[in-house]
């Protein structure tokens, strides 16, 4: 009964507006880029700021889970590499896996689950490890994509840029000192918070609706399973000597757990790292995390 429970009241009501945008995107002539660019840029920081200034997690734990899931996602993009490396796979799709294996969906997907899973309280957290895969993936993505080309600039300049990032020194600045933000911008930016969950599922759905050109081999269903299986057993190792809450660890543990993020299409396509391959992937894992997320949910 837990397994339907969580998938029609938690799961589903994500897929539902996912749908949404998978459906009307055609209709409405929407592209999904006008979406994106403004929840990438207006509604994650204010969210990012909105739930981790509002917080009473202490910056010695925001430190461990930190530490915490980056040490996962280097090491699942390790493993990842070295099996595609074990299986003689080229460089290009050796790199590929690894960026899989770093970058999953934790904004517009993630973070909403969480919420409907967790309740607000898990909101905090979850935007922590947000905000810290984000960073790290884009150093391991633009990494490997440069590994696999020879050398490629840009990955430290797209961390300095990432918005989320601006958002948190602030965010924390207010929870540890006790600054009181103006009530005129406090309630602006719970307004632009609150939009940010349904604009990014909304948004997700027209960035699925563009993605059109779909293969399914072997290494899809691989770097997949990777995906959903590996890095959330990974985390569960990871977080055991960090004594976390039952809170901090879950939330953690289903921020790896995400199928692949659309931006690592985006990055494979721009870095010419085996698009098509990497497209299929964000596709696959994203459509099998409707039963993978599912059990997760129900283990933990």
């Amino acid at each position: 009964m837990e397994f339907f429970s969580v998938f029609f009241n938690v799961i589903m009501p994500v897929f539902g507006i996912v749908a949404l945008g998978y459906l009307l995107g055609g209709r409405l002539e929407l592209q999904a880029r006008t979406l994106t660019r403004v929840a990438y840029y207006v509604f994650i920081p204010a969210f990012i700021f909105k739930a981790i200034s509002g917080s009473s997690v202490s910056l010695d734990s925001a430190l461990k889970m930190l530490c915490f899931i980056v040490a996962t996602h280097l090491l699942a993009a390790a493993v990842a590499g070295g099996i595609a490396r074990m299986l003689g796979r080229s460089r290009e799709v050796i790199a590929a896996f690894v960026m899989i294996a770093a970058f999953g969906n934790v904004g517009n997907y993630g973070l909403a689950v969480i919420r409907f899973r967790l309740g607000d309280l898990a909101m905090a957290p979850a935007a922590i490890y947000f905000v810290a895969i984000t960073i790290s993936a884009f150093v391991i993505c633009f990494g490997a994509a440069g590994w696999a080309h020879g050398g490629r600039k840009g990955a430290f300049w797209g961390v300095v840029k990432t918005p989320a990032l601006w958002a948190t020194v602030p965010a924390l600045i207010v929870s540890q000192g006790g600054v009181e933000v103006p009530l005129m911008l406090s309630r602006m930016i719970g307004l632009l918070a609150d939009a940010m969950i349904p604009v990014m599922l909304f948004a997700l759905g027209l960035q699925l609706l563009e993605q059109r050109r779909v293969i399914f081999t072997s290494d899809v269903l691989l770097a997949s399973s990777l995906r959903l299986f590996m890095v959330p057993a990974l985390a569960v190792l990871v977080s055991i000597p960090f004594a976390f809450s039952d809170l901090e660890r879950v939330a953690g543990v289903l921020q790896a757990g995400m199928p692949a993020a659309i931006l690592v299409a985006i990055i494979a396509k721009e870095n010419n790292i085996v698009p098509e391959f990497v497209t299929s992937v964000v596709l696959f894992s994203t459509l099998a995390s409707l039963a993978t997320l599912t059990i997760l949910m129900v283990l933990l």
